[in-house]
């Protein structure tokens, strides 16, 4: 979450596609678990239809992780206090990670409050947002030398932002799927303490609508690299692939400077983007 909210992009809950199962499954005789724990890891562009949960549970408070918590794809949705699936700021998440911590083979359903913290470096690994609250999840830690990696999963039906980056180090994201959202990654643009935060994307599913798929600031020297981008139903190149803008730390709506690669700050070229 930023200090500020940023303009709300619109919000469309249309129907998602349905992407087709991996050849071969049903004569394997794989059953839902095995399809979640193989087939959804693999690459997006392979990636299966979203997956079913194993079950459901109510969180009314914050879920703390340190180490490892394998939900075993339980559908986990707030209540409670955890209740709200509005835009407002300052939520508590569904689950917070300390430094270090590992998320993996979740589904958040809704209400999905405020999604994930990390507190400081992190991996969420084949994790899904099927209804985005304030935002899917939220890299915090303080450290240049942090690492946060989402790896596999997804997030669907974002008003705004689904990864806000408000800390410090490198978030990677790879091997996952994005529809209906306004921006998938968000450097935070008025955080009252800003860093330099690098970015990189690849093998990345975008299905349209969506507004933009990173956000970064060049004023405090962020960074964002982008390959085997794939994105869905977007003839017209409406999303815009990396914005720059001139963030501020008093909260104002941070200065749009542009978007596209620039070759310092946007990293990527036209073949590392394709569209169908």
């Amino acid at each position: 979450m930023t200090a500020q909210p940023e303009q709300r992009a619109s919000h469309h809950r249309r129907s998602t596609r349905r992407r087709a199962v991996i050849a071969g499954v049903s004569a394997l005789g794989l059953t839902g678990a095995a399809i979640v724990t193989s087939s959804m890891l693999s690459t997006a562009g392979a990636a299966a239809s979203w997956p079913s949960d194993t079950g459901s549970k109510p969180v009314s408070k914050t879920v703390p992780v340190s180490g490892v918590h394998d939900g075993g794809m339980k559908k986990y949705y707030g209540t409670g206090d955890l209740g709200g699936d509005g835009q407002d700021e300052g939520q508590d998440p569904i689950f917070e990670l300390a430094d270090g911590a590992t998320l993996k083979n979740v589904i958040i359903g809704t209400p999905a409050a405020d999604g994930v913290h990390c507190k400081g470096s992190c991996t969420l690994e084949n994790v899904w947002w099927l209804d985005v609250g304030e935002d899917a999840a939220s890299f915090k830690g303080t450290s240049s030398s942090a690492q946060y990696r989402v790896v596999g999963g997804g997030a669907r039906k974002a008003d705004d932002k689904v990864l806000q980056f408000n800390g410090a180090g490198t978030l990677t994201v790879s091997g996952f799927q994005v529809e209906d959202f306004g921006k998938l990654v968000r450097s935070c643009g008025n955080c009252k303490k800003q860093y330099k935060r690098t970015i990189v994307l690849k093998d990345i599913d975008v299905t349209a609508p969506g507004k933009s798929l990173v956000g970064i600031n060049t004023n405090y020297g962020d960074t964002a690299t982008l390959s085997e981008i794939r994105i869905h139903g977007d003839s017209k190149k409406k999303i815009k692939t990396c914005t720059r803008y001139e963030g501020n730390n008093s909260g104002k709506e941070p200065k749009d400077l542009g978007s596209g690669p620039d070759g310092k700050y946007c990293t990527f070229s036209a073949s590392d983007i394709s569209y169908d």
